[in-house]
Order: C-alpha cells, then structure tokens, then sequence
C-alpha cells in the first residue's frame, strides 16, 4: 500500500540535496462549545486528491498546558495544526476521555498520564495506578458517551475535528466497555472488545464514506502498558499473563477491525490498526522481553509505531537500526506492500536543547525515517503538554507565549514546498508523484 520533581516520562527512561536540483520522472517545483452540529460534521466534504496526499512528516496534540482561544483545547491544536498545512492529526480517544478535555494547565501532563494508564472499565470505579500530581477524581462523565462510537457521534470536539480537513487520522485508541489486559483478557472481555471496535470502525467507514479519509486505531507506548509502573530496569512485572494478554488484546481489535471492513459496503476511507512499541534499543535488542520481541511476532497488526525516545541520543545509528530490528519480527500483511513501521513519536524539550539544535535534531529524525521508508514521521507535539520544576518541558512547535519556533517553520515551509511540488506534478504529468519521488524530494527540502 503506497501510504502517501514533577515526573515525566522521559524522566523515567532516564532511570529505567537541495530541492531545486531534484528532477523526478518530468516533476518540478512550480513557483463551554456549543452541542448544535454543522452541515459539514453531518455530512463531512470529499478531500481532493491532491488533500488526500500522504506528506509522511507530521505531529500531535494530546494533552496542553496552555492555549489562546475560546474554542477547546482539541479543536485549538487540530486547526493550528491544520493552519501549519498539515493533513494529518494525531490524537486520543477512550474511557476518561474528559481528562484530556479539561481547561489546559500544570497539571495536563499527570492527568494525560493518569489516564493513559488506567483505562479499561475494571478502573472506572478504583484507579489501578494514581500518577504523582493528577486528580484522584475524573471529570464528571456524560452519561450519553458510552463507547468510542458515542465519543465520536456525541462529543462535540472530537466530532468537529473528525470532520476538519485532515486526510489521516492517528489515533490512540481505548475501548469504554472491557476490563483492561494486563492479567488476563478473557474471551468475555474480548467479546466486549470485539464489539466496541467493531461497531467504531462501522460507524468511520459509513460517516465518512467517500471523503478520503484514512483513519489509524492503535494506542499509546505499549511497553510501558506492560510495565505500568514505568520502570524498565526490572522485567520483574512482565508476565506471561500480561504478554498472552496483551497478545490476545490486538488480535482482538485487529479482527474486528478486519470484519468491521468486510462486512461495511464503503469506498473512499480506510481504517487500518497498529500497536505502539517504545522499548526497542535498550531492552528488545538486549533480548528482555518486550512488545517488539513477545508480542508483536504473535500478532497480524497491520502497522507498527515506533515512540523513539530511547533512540535519541545516538540518532544515525540507533533509530535506523531500531526500525530494522521491529520489521524484523513483524509478520507479512497480505494487502500492504509498502513499510508498515513508522515513527509514532519524536521530541526535543526546549529546556534541554536550543531552539536551533531541537529544530537540527529533528531534521535528522525526518530524514532518516524518510530515507528508511516510515509512512508517517511524526514530532511530540503542537503545544507543550508537560512541566518539569514549575517551567514548561517545551516539546511544542508553538510555545506558550504564541511564538512560532524554527521546528514549526521547517515543517510548515516543507508542506507549503510539498504540496506545491505534488500540483505540479500533477499538472506537468496528470499524476500524483509516486512515494519514491516525493520521499526523495523530501528528503531534499530537509538538508
């Protein structure tokens, strides 16, 4: 398929050629929300073809220490991302979900992790695990938002965004209704699973039926669901029980999924599913058990994403490798003929690097998954989501001042190179560029 102490996590893995001179096949560079529902979230608009180009470099909003209009933090970032030129939108969707809807604070990167960690219905009364700074309390649920297909349908943000412009849709995804895997998924809780899956891929492939849209289930970093105390300096809560029961948790969803698509007459949008691994140099290589090296190979996912933080301090030669290493134990996928690992998260807090060397440093991860054949690269985040000693983290493109940092230039110069080169193409050749052109393109618009 051509895919055109306030503690952090990071804290934890601590412990524990020019554009101009590229000819490609006759291509060149031409010079409190309101509930009512819009016409367009009703009935989203069809995406031309060139909306629906896979532009590979992207990023995220999942959580928000700050923000500068009226609107809710969801649908702030995802049209400042949209205004950025990007057509791809990175977000969270599951139980808990008003955690990560709240007024943006201090406190967003706790409450984010609080609920990343306890999802599952078996939490909705008793917190498995209390993240240091977080409310012991949840937002008061509204009772119409049952499943992810009532978050979808009912919740005005998710169902605005869902509607924007956006060609792909990454998506963590978390059921309402089973109990969570950790010790055991029974064929009880997987029939729950099964079904909310399901009935949410049915209701994406007929609501956006014929728009263009290409929408990716999968979840947060899942070595640290196995390890849920985050601590990857023991294998000591790794189970088999946990592996079995993560294992039989994406093969859940990845059937459902697949059903869910055979069974709903649709043209013009696409689901896929995939699992997140994020313990790859340090700990699969090493032979420790992980999602890369015990559950993956167990599974059918149809893609993979790579949270690259343990890759970061050596980026020519850890990440190229790492990726070699999760293809590795990735079974064949029939349909997908194309790479089927991309790079789900990188960053570089401001309060550790310059503006300049995280903007260079990011550049060379672009490049390498570019080069490597990632479908998406993708950069953590639009906004700030995380503090450190009172002072914000500064994994942002626009910080919390509204000033726009040389990253967010780099990415929003390269999709307006981007898509200028991609009308081109079509105008000069009647086609859209092939994904080897376009990377190689790329790859020049980044040196």
């Amino acid at each position: 398929m051509d895919l055109n102490t306030e503690l952090t996590r990071r804290a934890f893995l601590k412990v524990g050629a020019s554009a101009a001179a590229v000819g490609l096949a006759g291509c060149s560079l031409a010079g409190d929300r309101p509930t009512t529902v819009s016409a367009v979230e009703r009935h989203p608009l069809p995406l031309l073809e060139d909306g629906t180009f896979n532009y590979i470099l992207g990023t995220q909003t999942i959580g928000a220490t700050y923000q500068f209009t009226q609107e809710s933090v969801l649908v702030e970032t995802a049209q400042a991302i949209l205004d950025m030129g990007s057509n791809l939108l990175k977000i969270t969707m599951g139980r808990g979900y008003q955690r990560m809807m709240l007024k943006p604070s201090k406190a967003a990167y706790p409450e984010t992790m609080q609920y990343l960690l306890n999802q599952g219905s078996d939490a909705r009364d008793t917190l498995r695990i209390k993240f240091p700074g977080a409310s012991i309390e949840a937002p008061p649920e509204n009772p119409a938002i049952q499943t992810l297909t009532d978050l979808a349908r009912t919740e005005p943000s998710y169902r605005k965004v869902l509607a924007m412009p956006f060609a792909y849709y990454v998506i963590w995804t978390y059921a309402f209704t089973p109990r969570w895997w950790l010790k055991r998924f029974s064929a009880e809780e997987q029939n729950k699973e099964y079904r909310e899956i399901y009935a949410f891929v049915a209701h994406l492939l007929k609501t956006y039926n014929g728009t263009g849209k290409t929408f990716f289930l999968g979840h947060w970093e899942g070595d640290w669901h196995l390890r849920p105390d985050l601590n990857s300096q023991t294998d000591a809560g790794v189970t088999p029980e946990s592996l079995q029961g993560m294992i039989d948790w994406l093969n859940t969803r990845q059937r459902a999924i697949d059903d869910a698509k055979r069974r709903t007459p649709h043209h013009g949008v696409q689901v896929y599913h995939y699992t997140e691994v994020n313990h790859v140099s340090a700990v699969s290589m090493a032979g420790r058990p992980s999602v890369t090296n015990r559950v993956l190979p167990r599974t059918n996912v149809d893609f993979v994403s790579y949270s690259t933080y343990d890759s970061l301090d050596d980026i020519p030669n850890k990440i190229p490798r790492a990726l070699d290493y999760i293809e590795s134990k990735l079974p064949t996928k029939a349909g997908i003929a194309s790479k089927r690992v991309f790079i789900g998260e990188y960053g570089f807090a401001a309060h550790t690097y310059p503006e300049p060397e995280r903007d260079h440093r990011s550049r060379q991860v672009m490049r390498i998954g570019l080069d490597w054949g990632c479908p998406f690269v993708l950069c953590w985040q639009m906004y700030n989501n995380e503090f450190s000693n009172g002072v914000e983290n500064g994994y942002w493109l626009i910080d919390n001042h509204g000033v726009k940092q040389p990253l967010w230039h780099t990415l929003a110069d390269f999709y307006r190179k981007a898509r200028r080169y991609v009308a081109s193409c079509k105008r000069q050749t009647g086609r859209l560029p092939a994904e080897g052109e376009f990377r190689r393109f790329a790859l020049g618009l980044l040196t």
